[in-house]
């Protein structure tokens, strides 16, 4: 019997989950409202919000999946990458538990988590499988051999998809976070009304400063025009600008497919939250014959059930680090 204590504080959510041999019984996630002030998330505030949240978060974590501290096994906690003042909060919180407790401490890649997320509900992918990670930071297409045998076949050669999402959104003066935001006006709006440039890359990669620049002069052109262009335009230029981001990642996903002869196809981030992206993977799968898995809206943003679940196969392994682990913002996939 295991049970495990996860913690995930890679970036502004303090996230803790429990594991119980191999079920999530506890997904707490405190979210931080501070950085709506600023436009986007400030890492000092971030990290000082964390040490506040921690503790509750655990607390009720417990109390949800009705285990003492004593119960526990092991803990797991993110350790990179992400923003190292918010990674430092977690592993210091990490290392004392299980050092108070004597209980291992369980290092765990929060891009594996987000693919590993897939196995925390059924259905589950069988090996091997293609997955779109999609998030703020990242943007890659894993082939996904076993739990921790994946290998990237396609990543971003500059920004990713979500700071597209998130950078359209400022232009468009929409609070922060603006991704869901955008996805909300864009169910109202026409994504055939405008068209923006799209990389041309060759192979699995993407790129998107040049479709973020595109859209920027675009706006910036329109308003010259008439000042009003985006209060009367913004659900069809919402619904155009993410009509085009799923496009320029369903494409590279289908060449991947065909090219590893894989039909079993997952998507993991916070970006897979997006109903333009699922409902664009679902009508492809339905096109070409794809089992297709996305995770539950909770285990698709920052959460500590995808690190709960990433640790209990680790555990599994008996794969432990020692109390002189660190955090690395920058890690290794």
């Amino acid at each position: 019997m295991s049970v495990i204590l996860a913690i995930e504080s890679s970036c502004d959510d303090t996230s803790v989950a429990i594991c119980n041999n191999g079920k999530i019984t506890a997904n707490v996630i405190a979210n931080q409202t501070i950085h709506q002030n600023y436009g986007g998330v400030i890492p000092e505030l971030a990290s000082r919000v964390h040490q506040q949240n921690i503790v509750p978060a655990v607390q009720q974590a417990l109390i949800d999946a009705k285990v003492t501290k004593q119960d526990i096994s092991a803990v797991a906690f993110t350790r990179g990458p992400g923003l190292l003042g918010s990674l430092l909060v977690g592993v210091s919180f990490a290392k004392s538990f299980a050092l108070a407790l004597n209980i291992p401490l369980i290092s765990v890649n929060h891009m594996h988590a987000h693919i590993l997320a897939h196995f925390i509900d059924d259905p589950k992918p069988n090996f091997p499988f293609l997955c779109l990670t999609v998030s703020g930071g990242h943007t890659q297409i894993v082939l996904v051999k076993d739990y921790f045998d994946m290998e990237i076949v396609g990543a971003t050669l500059d920004d990713a998809a979500g700071e597209a999402f998130d950078k359209t959104a400022k232009l468009l003066a929409l609070p922060y976070p603006g991704g869901p935001l955008i996805d909300k006006h864009a169910k109202l709006g026409n994504p055939l009304a405008f068209k923006f440039a799209e990389p041309q890359i060759a192979d699995l990669n993407f790129s998107f400063s040049g479709f973020k620049t595109s859209i920027l002069y675009f706006i910036r052109k329109q308003e010259k025009e008439n000042p009003n262009f985006i209060a009367e335009n913004l659900d069809d230029i919402c619904a155009s600008v993410q009509h085009s981001i799923v496009q320029i990642l369903l494409n590279k996903l289908k060449k991947a497919a065909k090219q590893y002869n894989i039909t079993e196809v997952a998507i993991a981030g916070g970006v897979s939250a997006n109903s333009g992206l699922r409902n664009g993977l679902q009508q492809t799968a339905d096109e070409l014959g794809w089992k297709i898995y996305i995770p539950a809206f909770q285990y698709c943003t920052d959460n500590a059930g995808m690190i709960a679940i990433a640790g209990y196969q680790k555990y599994l392994k008996q794969d432990f680090v020692g109390q002189d682990v660190s955090p690395m913002a920058r890690m290794e996939f």
